[in-house]
C-alpha cells in the first residue's frame, strides 16, 4: 500500500516524538527514520529525506548497532551518555526542526525549541536512571532497561505516525514518570556520590540527630525547720 501524505497533527506528533525519542536514543531514531522512508512505508517529509538515502541508512545503522551494544554494559552504558550529551539534545531540536523544514523559520525554531526541550527531559531521565541501576553489581537490570528504552523508541515513533492523538496522551503520562524518576534516581546518586567522597576522606558518617535533654524537673521546695510552728504546750485547766 503506497504511504499516504500526513496531515498537520501527524507532522506535529513525528516532530514531538523524534525530539522525545533522540534523547533516549539518536542514532536508532535515524535508522528507524530512514529505512521507513527508503521502504516506503511512510512519507517522510522533504526535510528529512536525506535520513532515507541507502548511505545515510547503512551509516546510522552502523552506529545505532553500536549504541545499541554499548548500551547494554554496565559502566559503559553510563559512560555513552555522558558523552552523548553533546548530540542527543542538539538532534532532537534538529530533527523536529526538519519536519517542518528549515525554510520556515518561525515553525522550524519553535519545533527545534520544543524538540530539543523534549530531548533533554528523556536524555535527563535516561542519565540519572542508568547511573543509579549501575550501583547494581548484576548486568541484568542494564539490560532489561536498555532493551525496555529501545521498545519505547520505536513504539513511540509508530504510535506518533499512525495514532497522533493516542501518542500524545501517551507522551503527556510519560513526560510526568520521566520527571519524577529523574528526581528519585538524582538524589539516590547524590546520596551515594556523597557516602563514597566520605568514604575515601576518611569523615564519619553523619549519625542521627541526638535527642535533646530530658528537661530539669524542679525540686518540691524543702520547708526549714525554723519556719514550721512551735507546738504549744497544753493549757492547763
Amino acid at each position: 500500500m503506497p504511504a499516504t501524505t500526513p496531515d498537520t497533527l501527524q507532522l506535529l506528533a513525528l516532530a514531538a516524538a523524534l525530539g522525545w525519542a533522540s534523547g533516549l536514543r539518536a542514532f536508532l531514531v535515524m535508522f528507524a527514520v530512514g529505512v521507513a522512508g527508503l521502504a516506503g512505508w511512510v512519507q517522510l517529509p522533504p526535510g528529512l529525506h536525506i535520513l532515507a538515502s541507502p548511505v545515510a541508512v547503512g551509516i546510522t545503522g552502523l552506529l545505532a548497532l553500536l549504541e545499541f551494544i554499548g548500551d547494554k554494559i554496565p559502566g559503559v552504558d553510563s559512560l555513552l551518555d555522558f558523552v552523548s550529551t553533546l548530540l542527543r539534545i542538539p538532534a532532537g531540536a534538529m530533527l523536529a526542526a526538519s519536519v517542518f523544514g528549515l525554510d520556515h523559520g518561525f515553525i522550524a525554531a519553535l519545533a527545534a525549541a520544543a524538540g530539543g526541550s523534549l530531548a533533554a527531559v528523556s536524555h535527563g531521565t535516561k542519565l540519572t536512571t542508568r547511573a543509579a541501576i549501575n550501583t547494581s553489581p548484576e548486568p541484568f537490570s542494564n539490560i532489561g532497561a536498555s532493551l525496555g528504552e529501545d521498545a519505547l523508541v520505536l513504539g513511540g515513533l509508530w504510535l506518533a505516525w499512525n495514532h497522533p492523538v493516542v501518542f500524545f496522551l501517551a507522551l503527556a503520562a510519560l513526560l510526568v514518570a520521566m520527571v519524577w524518576l529523574a528526581h528519585r534516581s538524582f538524589h539516590f546518586v547524590r546520596g551515594l556520590l556523597g557516602r563514597l567522597v566520605r568514604l575515601f576522606s576518611g569523615r564519619p558518617e553523619p549519625g542521627p540527630p541526638a535527642a535533646p535533654p530530658p528537661p530539669v524537673r524542679a525540686l518540691p521546695k524543702m520547708h526549714d525547720v525554723t519556719d514550721v510552728d512551735p507546738v504549744e504546750p497544753n493549757a492547763k485547766n
